[in-house]
């Protein structure tokens, strides 16, 4: 195997919980996000010498994670919102599930626009600065924000916040 392949290698084994979590939070479906997921890590195996000399590899690929939902989004006008769908439990308990039901965050995030949505994952839930953010999506600072408050906005009034016991 050549250094290239098995750097590739390391990079998906490293990379791939984060990706499907990210894609998972982005079309709220677990089978579309592991499409979404396998066809990043293609085109990064394809451009993989790109991926190598870019300043933060794992700004790239979440790059090609959001244009491939994009092109989902577009090619098929939005993602079905499935209210009454169980989701996957997961298996280490999540501190979050103690503020917010896991449920709801991902029925109101299914509720918004596929830039909005990207906005609200990448900087709150992957924990990206509002500059990562922008770069990752190719757009302003300013863009950013208007897209989040836009999103706070309209999520403020869909989650039932719980009281934490801390």
């Amino acid at each position: 195997m050549s250094r290239p392949e098995e750097e590739y290698r390391e990079f998906v084994a490293d990379r791939a919980a984060s990706l499907h979590r990210t894609a998972y939070l982005l079309c709220g479906d677990w089978h579309l996000a592991d499409d979404l997921v396998q066809e990043t890590f293609v085109k990064a195996f394809r451009h993989w010498r790109r991926v190598q000399r870019a300043d933060n590899r794992n700004a790239y690929v979440k790059r090609i994670l959001i244009n491939e939902f994009n092109r989902h989004w577009q090619r098929y006008g939005g993602l079905p919102v499935r209210a009454g769908t169980d989701h996957p439990e997961v298996a280490v308990p999540d501190v979050s599930d103690e503020v917010v039901n896991r449920a709801d965050l991902l029925r109101a995030l299914l509720t918004l626009p596929a830039r909005q949505r990207a906005t609200v994952v990448l900087r709150y839930l992957e924990g990206m600065s509002e500059r990562e953010t922008a770069a990752v999506m190719r757009c302003r600072e300013g863009t950013v924000k208007s897209q989040t408050a836009r999103a706070l906005k309209t999520l403020g009034g869909c989650l039932k916040y719980k009281e934490s016991p801390l």
